[in-house]
């Protein structure tokens, strides 16, 4: 794969906010579908659906491909009340693309159409059976939710659900056999991995399925990729039928990094997650998980992200760490200037899994309003706040260079490692502008991550830093 120019995590702009992300390659491009978050929203999902893509051999070089379905579209929603959830897309038997959907105060699926991937999707129906009746809307019918969808030849497979703790009515994830009309019922929901209140002797305890239904085929095998009901965790499951027999495999990516030991305890968090959403797909001979992060100390403004991971011989799929580098496909190069926004961890020494937003923890912000085209930064550093970015490939570097912003007064550290020796302390100067604080530093040539460790007093925001 050639890439024009590095590329991070998020892998769109830091002004968008587009989480759930179900990628899909069509032609020579890959198309990423998903919900749209507003920064500052007060809920989930405020916005139209919009698509972004990349060519297959650049996967640096994003385009916006504009609003492709306005929640107005839908007949249910003329008023614009409801929000448009997690979406999924597949091409039918038609060659055309369909487009699957929930709206957040209803439990159907509805269903889009379009003669192109990122064209302006028309409402085509409601997924029912022959005798006309919706599913989800029919006595006994679980209610409906993150679509996910597969098709293959006449048919598509589509799967759903949303099982909270508690709740004994929602059994588990579901899937439903659609015919080419790719809105009639062939086959009737049946359940294929358990929700907690079913899971007893399952083999899935402790990671049932919560929602966020994924599908993909790789050979023979079909991979379920799904929210836990620890919510930060992408899981999967397999089976050699799309219908039935799959079996808990592993956790794929977590956005604390949870139950990873390579770099840290494995129950220690790394970043203020929340729930989870995501896809893998195949570029190439490589394979990425999308998943999404949460920002602004909520869990209302969500941005993509991805990592490549690894399908051993045997199918199973070791879990990655989140990193910066994510779809760049290597460590990134480790001299120059570095966004602070593309920081993977962020934590303090205040241990938590979720986003709080009660004022003691960073955050990644932006200045101005949602669509405000402007670079993210870390804010809210208080002191004990460390904000890290994985992985850079270090060579002879001299001098380090802060650039921050806000009333206080205290050093930066740096590191290699969370918790190693402090290798540069950088002062910080109290200021409503962005200054520049530099330090000179030896950084031992190879890939190292890099730590930004706040101490001292008042709140302090973070640009970005310079490897010179």
């Amino acid at each position: 794969m050639m890439k024009k120019t590095q590329v991070f995590n998020p892998y769109l702009p830091s002004w968008e906010y587009i989480p759930d992300g179900e990628p899909h390659i069509f032609g020579d491009r890959l198309y990423v579908y998903g919900s749209h978050d507003l920064y500052n929203g007060w809920v989930f999902c405020l916005g139209d659906y919009v698509c972004w893509s990349a060519p297959i051999h650049d996967l640096s070089d994003w385009r916006y491909e504009g609003v492709i379905y306005k929640k107005t579209d839908d007949p249910m929603n003329r008023d614009g009340k409801m929000c448009l959830y997690a979406p999924d897309v597949t091409m039918g038997p038609d060659g055309r693309f369909y487009l699957y959907y929930v709206l957040d105060k209803v439990s159907v699926v509805s269903v889009a159409v379009c003669d192109s991937p990122a064209g302006t999707y028309e409402f085509y129906g409601y997924v029912q059976d022959k005798q006309g009746n919706r599913l989800g809307e029919r006595p006994g019918d679980q209610p409906q939710f993150d679509p996910g969808v597969l098709t293959e030849y006449e048919k598509t497979y589509m799967y759903t659900g949303f099982c909270p703790r508690g709740d004994a009515s929602r059994k588990g994830a579901m899937v439903t056999v659609l015919g080419p009309d790719m809105c009639t019922i062939e086959e009737e929901p049946v359940i294929v991995v358990p929700g907690c209140e079913y899971s007893k002797g399952s083999g899935y305890e402790g990671h049932e399925f919560f929602e966020a239904s994924s599908i993909r085929k790789m050979g023979n095998t079909y991979y379920f990729v799904y929210s836990s009901i620890v919510m930060h965790e992408l899981c999967y499951a397999t089976s050699s039928s799309p219908t039935g027999g799959f079996m808990y495999g592993g956790v794929i990516v977590s956005n604390s990094d949870m139950h990873i030991a390579s770099y840290k305890p494995a129950e220690k968090p790394m970043a203020y997650g929340a729930n989870n959403h995501g896809g893998m797909v195949q570029v190439g001979k490589d394979w990425y998980i999308f998943y999404h992060r949460h920002t602004n100390g909520t869990w209302f403004s969500r941005q993509g992200c991805a990592e490549k991971i690894t399908i051993l011989p045997d199918g199973t799929i070791p879990q990655v760490e989140i990193t910066s580098c994510g779809l760049n496909g290597g460590p990134l190069i480790g001299k120059g200037y570095y966004p602070a926004y593309i920081a993977c961890n962020l934590f303090t020494d205040e241990e938590s899994v979720y986003v709080n937003d009660g004022g003691q923890f960073p955050k990644i912000m932006q200045d101005g309003a949602d669509g405000t085209e402007v670079p993210g930064y870390i804010g809210n550093m208080r002191t004990s706040a460390t904000a890290g970015f994985k992985y850079f490939q270090f060579s002879d570097i001299k001098e380090i260079i802060v650039f921050t912003r806000g009333y206080a007064h205290g050093v930066f550290e740096v590191r290699t490692t969370w918790d190693g020796p402090v290798l540069a302390e950088l002062p910080i100067v109290s200021s409503n502008v962005w200054e520049a604080s530099r330090s000179t530093i030896k950084i031992p040539d190879g890939i190292q991550a890099l730590y930004f460790t706040y101490r001292g007093s008042g709140s302090i925001s973070l640009r970005g830093f310079e490897l010179v």
